[in-house]
């Protein structure tokens, strides 16, 4: 129902600006939105899923979703542009770098957090929890840092995550000054944390929900009394942003993905399903849809299919959703 993704070529450097927080309302009716939704998905399984569910609904009402997989800062940069539409993974404080210096032009809209329960922060696997590490002041004490080889896993450069833990290090945060990054990917640093639990050996690393990670591994996240990830705990916003031009031209699109929020157990299950299943993400959106008609019938309140008719009976039919 969705294409596929494809590279996005941009011709101006530089980082993004961008909008007011608010969703502007216009007088353009759903007949008159063009079709096509452009949208940043990068190569993180949160978004992925979480994209392919956003454009399975907006094909199913008349719209002609485009996934794009490009990094977050060239999608910042590319939603300035007007070269992208949407994003649903701007995730705070994470990416706050980007963020800050993406909002003073104006040309993105910010419509607030479509995750609840989303979290960012140290983990380690319980058995460490139980042998004493519960705060991230714990890291460098004498009888624990050479357990841990003195090395901070995360995923790869240029990650909001990357970015805070080589801060730390700069700063010597929580006395990390001497400690090691070793940055990979998502897939690379879940393999060193898979292998350390299956030989019951220390390990510490930056982690996320939703992820799967946090159904499959029994794991702690570290009390941050410092605030290293962010206040209350890690606590992260994980944002809907679009592009002023669309969100003023596409109202009723917009609204839609305006009211798109799942809890962060809902999130972790659709990851778990592709990322760590490896089904395509298509079918694991499809699924969640059809086993959450009364979370999707609130999506689209208010929402009516390009045609203009109301968009919750086109969903019923397209997706075989209960009537009533």
């Amino acid at each position: 129902m969705t294409s596929r993704l494809h590279p996005l070529t941009l011709t101006v450097a530089g980082i993004v600006l961008a909008a007011p927080l608010t969703l502007l309302t216009s007088a353009a009716s759903a007949e008159e939105e063009s079709p096509r939704v452009r949208f940043s998905s990068p190569s993180w399984p949160g978004v992925t899923v979480k994209t392919a569910m956003a454009s399975q609904l907006l094909d199913a009402l008349g719209y002609e979703p485009d996934q794009q997989e490009i990094s977050a800062t060239i999608t910042y940069e590319a939603l300035n542009l007007g070269e992208l539409d949407a994003f649903l993974a701007a995730w705070l404080p994470g990416q706050q770098s980007m963020y800050d210096s993406a909002m003073p032009k104006g040309k993105i809209v910010d419509l607030g957090n479509n995750v609840d329960g989303a979290r960012l922060g140290f983990a380690v696997p319980r058995y460490v929890a139980d042998a004493g590490v519960t705060s991230t002041e714990d890291l460098d004490k004498d009888e624990f840092a050479d357990r841990f080889d003195r090395t901070l896993y995360t995923i790869e450069a240029g990650s909001g995550m990357s970015e805070i833990l080589h801060e730390a290090v700069d700063e010597d945060t929580y006395g990390l000054g001497d400690w090691r990054i070793a940055g990979t990917s998502t897939p690379g640093m879940l393999s060193s944390v898979d292998s350390a639990i299956d030989n019951n050996e220390w390990i510490v690393f930056g982690a996320w929900t939703p992820h799967w990670m946090n159904i499959e591994y029994d794991i702690v996240y570290l009390e941050d009394p410092e605030n290293l990830w962010g206040p209350d705990g890690g606590r992260s916003d994980v944002k809907t942003l679009l592009n002023k031009d669309f969100a003023d031209t596409h109202p009723n699109a917009a609204r839609l993905l305006d009211q798109i929020v799942i809890d962060a157990e809902d999130q972790s299950q659709m990851i778990l399903g592709f990322s760590y299943e490896e089904r395509e993400p298509e079918a694991v959106a499809e699924e969640w849809i059809k086993n959450n008609p009364e979370k999707v019938k609130a999506f689209v309140e208010g929402v009516t299919t390009r045609s203009g008719e109301p968009a919750w009976p086109a969903l019923q039919q397209a997706f075989d959703l209960p009537q009533g």
